[in-house]
């Protein structure tokens, strides 16, 4: 899809990830562009800087991309003040639950905002662009949605789900106009991923350590650069790392060694945790 003049709408864009696809997606000509994010002081420091330097083009609403009442009014102030939405990037997400004793609370919370805020939003959004022959949704999960996440299964499992939507939707619309991508990124420098290494829970550092000694770690603007080329191309599977698609090639072929490797990766990291 060629974005000059398109109006998106990214969740989770206070900072981080989505922050910079916002940047990205303005400095690239975009007609306009919607954040949101729970967090409204960062978001609304965000939404200013973003609007210096793109003038009438940038709106900052606060509000819970897994609310279906949120999103409603998330869309309708984006269509009144920009147009149409052409492109959704579904990127708000949680990293919570340490191990099997996960509270069910926190089991919710992440089903809620890295899976059923994407189904919630495709429900809203869909039923438009197959009228207009023409829509786009961005789906960002995680390297842990194709591999696994150790030691949070809320991450893994929530994270596998969202790359499971995304392509249902990618099969089941893509012949109809409705272009979607899903991101898998692995180490990204993000508060999401950072405060593991801080945590006081030996579990959740030996999960920020798999992600960060795993590969690179990578800047929130590199991986938005891939997201627009991935735009450009309407690639299915975007994965800043490409070291994560030869582990995914690894699990497919002889998914009991990788099993079993992983088995001692997670020995090997949660020793240091």
């Amino acid at each position: 899809m060629d974005i000059t003049d398109k109006v998106a709408v990214v969740t989770g864009a206070a900072g981080g990830i989505g922050a910079a696809i916002a940047q990205r997606l303005l400095e690239h000509g975009a007609g306009g562009v919607l954040l949101t994010d729970l967090d409204a002081a960062r978001l609304d420091a965000t939404g200013k800087q973003l609007a210096e330097a793109h003038p009438g083009r940038v709106l900052a609403r606060a509000a819970d991309a897994a609310s279906t009442a949120d999103l409603t009014a998330l869309l309708a102030d984006a269509e009144a003040e920009l147009g149409a939405v052409d492109l959704y990037f579904a990127n708000a997400g949680v990293a919570n639950g340490a191990g099997l004793d996960a509270p069910e609370a926190e089991w919710a919370t992440a089903l809620e905002v890295n899976v059923m805020a994407h189904v919630r939003a495709a429900k809203l959004l869909v039923p438009g662009w197959l009228e207009r022959g023409a829509g786009y949704f961005f789906s960002t999960a995680s390297a842990a949605g194709l591999l696994t996440q150790i030691g949070s299964p809320t991450y893994s499992v929530s994270k596998h789900g969202a790359v499971a939507f995304a392509e249902w939707l990618a099969v089941t619309y893509g012949s109809r106009g409705i272009r979607v991508s899903c991101l898998c990124p692995q180490a990204v420098e993000t508060e999401l991923l950072m405060a593991g290494t801080r945590s006081d829970d030996p579990v959740q550092r030996a999960s920020a350590r798999a992600v960060l000694d795993a590969g690179d770690l990578l800047q929130p603007l590199d991986v938005a650069d891939r997201v627009v080329e991935a735009l450009g191309t309407e690639r299915f599977l975007v994965l800043p790392h490409p070291q994560v698609l030869e582990f995914y090639r690894r699990k497919g072929a002889d998914y009991d060694r990788w099993i079993r490797g992983m088995q001692r990766y997670q020995d090997a990291v949660s020793g240091g945790a």
